[in-house]
């Protein structure tokens, strides 16, 4: 059988382990689940069913509580009809017993059909309560109706003895029903304790059929194992013999497996091998010969081109250097041509300045003669204020004499004439004002007199400086203009020197590019000569190693 036959058959059987340890599980799983669900159902339907048992009888109660609430405020003289008592309380009682007959039935339904021995006396327990419960629900049905009756019939003292009695069968009742519910608590305890029986059962199976099927795969991978090693440990000491160098030994075992076709491949490579060393000892001897040749010429070769190197070195350090000085007199040519731009710039900007000065000038020139113009009108309109001010003080001349007359007249009037005189008080005292006044413009108009004869006098002054500026300004522009013209004239000389430099510059430049690449190729040729003179010892290392390696081989 071949090795991947061997290998597919202990897969296939750890599968079909793997397939059948699954279904197998989930097999338990289930009978856990099912079982669980069963014990659960159950006991939450009998825990819900008694409550509604409990249910029921309560509402019994609720309406013998009303029948008895509506007797005693019949007897208190008030109106309380209870016509359908009887029948509530027949209906409420018919209901009860059927939800207990239900009960019971499920109870021994379930008894039958336990999953544990301890379910089934839990669950008969229950059945057996349940049935003596229905004794004394029969008696409070009974009772209950009895003192319904007695309440129709007006009857006290039945009723009375009714409602004891009642009460007894009620607590024997409850008390049942109470057992009933314990014994259903021991029915839940055995269903949780069968279920933790199952599911430990389940679980012990299924780590007894995984430990099976982990031995049974052990078994199987040293099978295969074993059947793949022998052969293999066999064919590495064939290589080991061979990787020694051994070629002349045994050959391998040959077969219709893997392994036996492993063999003949092997005896066809160390067949191969034997050939292979054979033609390699010739050829390496070949090689290390024609080796040391070549090495020796590239030896000549390498001394030769060390020496162009050289030269071609000076050559183009002398002219880098050349190069270097027509790029600092290009340089310095440049920076002398930016000057003088900039020097023209600056005296186009003086040009222009000398223009804005001479407008400046003549504008001031204008405005100056407008103020003097302006002084001049003002002066006479200052005239005819100090006149207007000697009427003014003409007036309060003229008032102050009235009112001294006023207070003469207010004097000789007597009591009569008090409010005259205060009028010729005022009177008196706003003319001694007005006079003070006058007498204060007149000397501030003389101020503004003197002032404007002085500023008449600066303007004209100025207006005499303005044009000995303007004459000087026309002679500096005639200078500026001069300047800006001979050093345009120098910019367009330095720029021919700039034109020259370049073109000596790049003739340069084509001189240290050519001399540039000679020196790249002698670099080259160099490096290739120093590499060829590598390759050749390291051609003459290895031709000595395959000998070596050839005379390892023996054949």
């Amino acid at each position: 059988m071949s090795i991947a036959n061997r290998i597919l058959l202990g897969f296939a059987a750890l599968v079909l382990m793997l397939v059948l340890l699954g279904v197998y599980s989930l097999n338990q799983i289930s009978t856990v689940t099912n079982a669980t669900d069963t014990i659960v159902a159950r006991d939450l339907a009998m825990l819900r069913e008694l409550s509604t048992l409990r249910d029921a009888e309560s509402e019994m109660q609720e309406t013998r509580t009303l029948s008895v609430n509506r007797f005693l405020l019949r007897g208190l003289g008030r109106t309380a009809e209870d016509a359908d008592a009887l029948q509530n309380w027949q209906r409420t009682a018919n209901r009860t017993d059927t939800l207990l007959a239900d009960i019971l039935s499920t109870a021994s339904r379930n008894a039958a059909t336990a999953v544990s021995g301890d379910r089934t006396s839990s669950w008969q327990q229950v059945a057996q309560t349940l049935s003596q419960a229905a004794a004394p629900l029969r008696q409070v049905r009974e009772q209950g109706q009895a003192q319904i009756q007695a309440i129709r019939a007006n009857d006290l003292e039945a009723m009375l003895s009714s409602g004891t009695a009642l009460a007894t069968s009620r607590g024997e009742f409850n008390q049942q029903i109470e057992r009933a519910v314990q014994a259903l608590n021991a029915v839940i305890a055995a269903g949780q304790q069968r279920s933790q029986t199952i599911y430990e059962e389940s679980r012990l199976s299924v780590i007894l059929v995984l430990a099976g099927a982990v031995l049974v795969s052990l078994i199987v991978a040293l099978l295969i194992r074993r059947s793949i090693l022998h052969p293999l440990s066999t064919f590495m000491e064939f290589v080991e013999r061979v990787g020694r160098g051994e070629l002349s030994g045994a050959p391998a075992k040959v077969g219709n497996d893997e392994f036996g076709r492993l063999g003949v491949t092997l005896n066809a490579m160390v067949e191969g091998l034997r050939q292979l060393a054979a033609q390699s000892r010739q050829a390496t001897n070949d090689l290390n010969a024609a080796a040391a040749e070549i090495r020796a010429s590239t030896q000549e070769q390498a001394a030769s081109v060390e020496e162009q190197l050289a030269a071609v070195q000076e050559t183009a350090a002398t002219v880098d250097e050349i190069t270097h000085s027509g790029v600092q007199i290009g340089k310095r040519a440049q920076e002398v041509i930016a000057t003088a731009q900039a020097t023209a710039q600056t005296s186009n900007a003086g040009l222009r300045a000398v223009d804005e000065t001479v407008k400046a000038m003549d504008s001031i020139r204008e405005q100056a003669e407008a103020v003097a113009a302006n002084i001049v009108a003002l002066s006479e309109k200052t005239q005819a204020i100090g006149e207007i001010i000697s009427t003014v003080n003409d007036i309060s001349e003229r008032s102050h004499l009235l009112a001294l007359n006023a207070a003469i007249e207010a004097a000789a009037a007597g009591e009569q004439g008090r409010s005259f005189s205060v009028v010729a008080a005022e009177m008196k005292t706003l003319a001694d004002q007005a006079k003070d006044a006058t007498a204060q413009v007149r000397s501030i108009l003389g101020d503004i007199q003197r002032g404007i004869n002085s500023s008449v006098m600066l303007t004209e002054e100025a207006v005499k400086r303005v044009a000995a500026g303007r004459e000087r300004t026309d002679t500096t522009h005639t200078a500026i203009t001069e300047i800006t013209s001979r050093v345009q004239e120098g910019v367009h000389t330095f720029q021919q020197i700039v034109a020259s430099t370049n073109q000596q510059q790049l003739g340069i430049e084509q001189v240290m590019g050519a001399l540039q690449n000679i020196r790249q190729a002698s670099q080259q040729t160099a490096a290739g000569t120093r590499q060829l003179d590598t390759a050749a010892a390291n051609l003459a290392q290895l031709s000595a190693q395959l000998v070596n390696l050839a005379d390892r081989y023996r054949l």
